[in-house]
This record gives C-alpha cells, sequence and structure tokens, in this order.
C-alpha cells in the first residue's frame, strides 16, 4: 500500500497529479485545504491537499503501522483483559472496547499522515513469549470485535467475512492489532473505490443524465439538489425533463424547483419528444430526466424506460443513476438492482441516510452490483442535503468510528 500526499490549487489538479505519478489506481483517502502561512498569506491563492492510496506491496504502510504502534502503545498496555467466560452481552468492559475502537479510527488517518511526514527507520521491539501470547489474544478479540460491529452496521456476512479472510491472509502472527485496524480501514475504502459523480461530456457539448429507481426514495428532490449544484455553484446550463407521466405530483414537483432555478422544463412522453429536447437545448451542458418511479417487477414499463434511455446512445454521450434508499432492506435492494441493470449499467446513489443508523447496505450493494457510487443525500433540503460519496467517512462508520 502506497499512501501519498499532493498539493495543488484544486482537487482535481491535485488528483490528476497523483494519477499521473501512481497510476489510475489511486484511491482518494482525504482531501483538505491547506492553510497559506507568512506575513502575506492572505494575498496568496488556497492550496488543497489531497492524500491517496495505492494497493501495492510498499514499506510505507509497515512504517506507518509502526508509527500506530508505538503511539497506541501505552493505551494497549492499560486495556484491561475480559474473562473468557463472560457472556455476550453489553458489559462496561465491551463499551470501552467499542470507546477504543471509536478513538482510534479517529486518530489512524492522521497518524498514518504524521508517519509520512517522517524518515523511514527500522524500528524492532523485543518481547517475551508470554508478552507475545498476550499480544495474540488481543489482537483476536480486536479482530472479532471488528467483524460484530461490521454485522451489526448490517453489512452482509459474506462481504464481512471475505474481508476478514483477506486481512488474515496479509496478516503476520502476533500482529499489533493497531495494524489489523489499518489494513482494514484501507482495503474497505478500496472496495468501495473513487466517487464516481456527473462530470462534463468527454467531447464537449451536451450530457444526459437519466435518474432511474423505485417510488418513494426521493428521486425528484435529489436531481433538484444535483442541478442546483451544477446550476448555482459551477454555472452550467441544466434543462429538466420529467418521463414520470404516472404521478402529476413528481412533473409539478421537478417543474417547481426548475422555476425557481430558472432553467427550461418540460414533460416527455416519447423517444421523439427527447430528440426534440435534444435539438431544442444543443448548447446547454446537461439535460436531467426524471423517470417514473414503478415498481422494478412491471416489465411493461421496464420495457418503455429501457427504449427512452437507448433511445440516444448514437446521439450523445449519456449515464444513468440509479436512485435508492438506504433504509430497505438488502434482499429488496438486490431485487431492484438486478431488474434495472436489465436497463442500462448505471451509478448508485444512496438517499436517506439521515433516517438510518446503519450503513452497511452502501458496501453491499456497491460489492454485489460492481457499479460505482456518485452521490448521498441526508435530508429533504434543496440544495443542502447531498454530497458526494466519501469512501472514507462511511468505512469509518462501519468500523464503528464517530462522524
Amino acid at each position: 500500500m502506497i499512501i501519498k500526499k499532493f498539493i495543488a490549487k484544486t482537487e482535481k489538479e491535485a488528483i490528476e497529479n497523483a494519477r499521473a505519478e501512481l497510476g489510475e489506481g489511486v484511491v482518494v483517502m482525504n482531501v483538505k485545504p491547506v492553510k497559506n502561512k507568512g506575513l502575506f498569506a492572505f494575498l496568496k491563492s488556497p492550496m488543497m491537499e489531497v492524500t491517496v492510496a495505492l494497493e501495492e506491496e510498499s514499506e510505507k504502510l509497515t512504517a506507518a503501522v509502526s508509527a500506530i504502534n508505538s503511539v497506541i502503545a501505552s493505551s494497549q498496555n492499560k486495556e484491561e483483559e475480559t474473562d473468557k467466560s463472560t457472556p455476550v452481552i453489553e458489559t462496561p468492559e465491551k463499551r470501552d472496547n467499542n470507546s477504543a475502537i471509536e478513538e482510534k479510527l479517529d486518530s489512524l488517518q492522521s497518524l498514518l499522515e504524521q508517519q509520512l511526514q517522517k524518515p523511514e527507520e527500522e524500528k524492532e521491539e523485543k518481547e517475551t513469549p508470554a508478552a507475545e501470547e498476550k499480544e495474540e489474544t488481543e489482537t483476536d478479540k480486536f479482530m472479532h470485535l471488528l467483524h460484530e460491529t461490521m454485522l451489526q452496521n448490517e453489512v452482509d456476512e459474506k462481504y464481512a467475512r471475505e474481508i476478514m479472510d483477506e486481512i488474515e491472509l496479509i496478516n503476520k502472527p502476533n500482529i499489533p492489532f493497531d495494524y489489523a485496524l489499518a489494513n482494514i480501514y484501507q482495503k474497505m475504502i478500496l472496495k468501495f473505490g473513487k466517487p464516481c459523480g456527473i462530470e462534463p461530456a468527454s467531447g464537449g457539448g451536451i450530457k444526459l443524465v437519466f435518474f432511474i429507481g423505485p417510488t418513494g426514495v426521493g428521486k425528484t428532490t435529489t436531481i433538484a439538489k444535483i442541478a442546483s449544484k451544477f446550476r448555482v455553484d459551477e454555472k452550467k446550463k441544466v434543462a429538466l425533463l420529467t418521463a414520470d407521466t404516472y404521478r402529476i405530483a413528481a412533473a409539478e414537483q421537478l417543474r417547481t424547483y426548475a422555476n425557481i432555478l430558472e432553467v427550461p422544463f418540460r414533460v416527455i412522453y416519447t423517444v421523439e419528444e427527447i430528440n426534440k429536447a435534444l435539438e431544442d437545448f444543443r448548447d446547454y451542458d446537461y439535460i436531467m430526466i426524471d423517470t417514473a418511479g414503478h415498481s422494478h417487477q412491471n416489465a411493461t414499463q421496464k420495457d418503455n424506460m429501457r427504449n427512452i434511455i437507448h433511445s440516444v446512445d448514437d446521439r450523445v454521450e449519456s449515464e444513468v443513476h440509479l436512485v435508492l434508499s438506504a433504509t430497505t432492506k438488502y434482499k429488496d435492494l438486490i431485487s431492484i438492482a438486478d431488474s434495472y441493470k436489465e436497463m442500462a449499467d448505471y451509478k448508485l446513489i444512496f438517499t436517506k441516510l439521515d433516517e438510518t443508523t446503519t450503513l452497511g447496505n452502501l458496501l453491499n450493494l456497491r460489492l454485489y452490483t460492481g457499479a460505482p457510487l456518485s452521490y448521498v443525500t441526508h435530508g429533504q433540503n434543496v440544495p443542502d442535503d447531498i454530497e458526494d460519496f466519501n469512501p472514507q467517512k462511511t468505512v469509518k462508520r462501519l468500523l464503528g468510528g464517530k462522524n
């Protein structure tokens, strides 16, 4: 695992520099602004610092983990051993262990980053056989607790077990559990991959963005939030269309948002009307199309939607986003994902993160479908309650860390 920082004027430029040096396989771990220093710092343009990771055998991760071990060693020595006969209930000791995980997750990334700024050096520790045996026991307990935490966050047993098995393959005997935590943290970030939001058409010109999904997931509101982001923040030319002719309220809701944003709005019923919209809005940056939120088991409606989506394949660049609720049961999400996969390849948007305490379905669907995540929403406010998917924040939650 290679972890490295890149500083540039913009986040995009820093990521491009990272890819140029390390390759396209890099994963963004963290993005933060860098404060300029000096007497005339306020005159300088702000800079962005991007930390990236590359899954590759490297001595840097070993050095970073060694640093973690030395920093957290004192807290390790203070942890009490729990009696093996203690029943699996929410005891004070277990609550202490959960708190310890949260503390380590809160400090893990900063510790890794701090190590990158220090010269690499060999660090050897001599331990007695008794100490090694105790460390192995602590590591086993810690790994078991992480596995339980993932399951409590509704990560599917299959994927939780796969992650634990992969970590066991690279962990060495008697390894400190902080090393295991670092490995799991990085492995899960890499499994999520980088977020794939809406980008401009590669060859310039207009781009069509279709939003599909079942009823009741907040699709129309999500479109309004994204349209506002491009229209207000990025000053792009956006047009809104709806093919949802089944619910008058949905069309009127999107029309209201269009009026507020001062962008064109149109209801479309046929493929010919999409082609007419392409002609009328040919100098726009984005056309965003809302679709009917019907049952994913309705074959006729699925065929109609498939025809609409693929009617523009040979004319303009387009992409499809499947909008799902984070509160939906995993079994139902699988059925929905399979059904819509028959229509087109898609990216994933998860809504209603504010209405659930578990985020396991984000990882479950990412691994089940192979589709990248683009955005998440966490409220009804337009345009505020939406953000690019953040793998670091999500993994931290899945492992028991704080927001």
